[in-house]
């Protein structure tokens, strides 16, 4: 039986701090030991105020860290962010200014090493810092997100993965979701996070997961050793059937997750919490897949009042499928492999996953939808 725990709780720092601190001694497997080097993986997508909800609030990272040196640990926070710059994120996200006082080393993940982690991928590239700490507190953010519904605390060890290496592995799973799920859950299981906390206090809804959601309260934390598991209960406040995430269904299958979880704390019960629409990435008989990716797939689409013009998309997209020809942009939807991670980076928010009305129709004729 795999224990999770939920808590309300609020980013008040006498209300939140004593929570994260019994979350972490209520669980079975407490990471804290003396002279342990701890390192804490937070979501660090993109320079943003803490009250967009892109990324995991400061203050739940310096709850984590507090307790970990008052253990006696030393302290290390890192990841690798989607765009912008370290320094740029950590300022805008009011890191330094909240930590500042704390004997806390902020790295950026820059320095990669081969790890096996299993068929079909083998040996892969992740962060040596994170492979190397005795253990690793996955700070995930409660997010929508257009490709695979919501990023939890499974997908949150895709960070990870160092930099541009990032885009090229959503170019080389291609338009398999369930291959590129797989690659995920593979990462959580070579990373094997000690612990992992949702911050779900102020959560993402909407056109997640970066500037195009909106934000949502929730006040809630849910904490686990098994971020599978966590991110199932998640599903269960926002009543979503955990089988349709994506992450939850592979993890299943590899045998990360049963389905005996025993849930310390009461669920929340949230209504209409809007989720991105999942459609499929490939659709109809073989050789027409290529005419339907082009012009019938959900895709990215871009609203012309709010892009700047500003080139961050074009240079992460792993498909080289976005042209700076025209205002506004111009996507190449051949090309595009719908990882969506434009969406992601966009810092104006001006990106949406849409599916063309006659795909909608196409998909509702029987034998062509898979």
């Amino acid at each position: 039986m795999t224990p999770v725990i939920v808590r309300e709780s609020a980013y008040d720092y006498n209300t939140l701090k004593p929570t994260i601190w019994n979350i972490i001694e209520t669980l079975e497997h407490n990471p804290f030991k003396k002279n342990s080097r701890i390192l804490i993986k937070p979501n660090l997508l993109l320079p943003a105020k803490p009250e967009k909800a892109i990324t995991t609030h400061p203050l739940v990272v310096r709850a984590v860290a507090e307790y970990a040196l008052n253990a006696g640990c030393t302290v290390t926070v890192a990841d690798s962010q989607a765009t912008g710059t370290f320094h740029r994120l950590l300022k805008e996200g009011e890191y330094h200014k909240t930590l500042e006082d704390l004997d806390v080393q902020w790295v950026q993940f820059n320095k990669s090493v081969k790890k096996n982690i299993g068929e079909p991928f083998g040996e892969i590239d992740l962060a040596k810092d994170a492979l190397e700490a005795d253990a690793v507190i996955n700070l995930a953010k409660l997010k929508t997100h257009s490709q695979m519904i919501l990023t939890l605390g499974v997908k949150n060890l895709f960070g990870c993965v160092v930099g541009l290496r990032k885009p090229e592995w959503h170019m080389r799973a291609g338009v398999n979701r369930h291959m590129f799920t797989t690659l995920l859950v593979q990462i959580y299981r070579a990373i094997d996070p000690s612990l992992t906390i949702i911050d779900g206090i102020l959560a993402m809804e909407g056109q997640g997961p970066g500037k195009g959601g909106s934000p949502r309260r929730l006040d809630v934390l849910v904490a686990s050793n098994n971020a599978a598991a966590a991110d199932a209960v998640v599903c269960n406040i926002l009543g979503l059937n955990p089988m349709r995430l994506p992450t939850h269904t592979v993890s299943k299958e590899l045998g990360v997750v049963e389905d005996d979880i025993k849930v310390d704390g009461v669920i929340p019960k949230v209504s209409e919490y809007r989720l991105p629409v999942l459609a499929p990435l490939t659709f109809g008989p073989g050789f027409l897949q290529g005419f339907m990716r082009k012009h019938l797939v959900q895709r990215p689409t871009v609203d012309p009042d709010l892009c700047k013009q500003c080139g961050e998309c074009r240079q992460y997209c792993p498909a080289d499928a976005i042209s700076d020809d025209g205002n506004p942009l111009d996507f190449d939807y051949g090309k595009c492999i719908r990882c969506y991670c434009c969406i992601e980076v966009c810092p104006h928010g001006a990106l949406r996953s849409q599916e063309t009305r006659t795909g909608r129709l196409i998909r509702s004729i029987p034998g062509l939808r898979i």
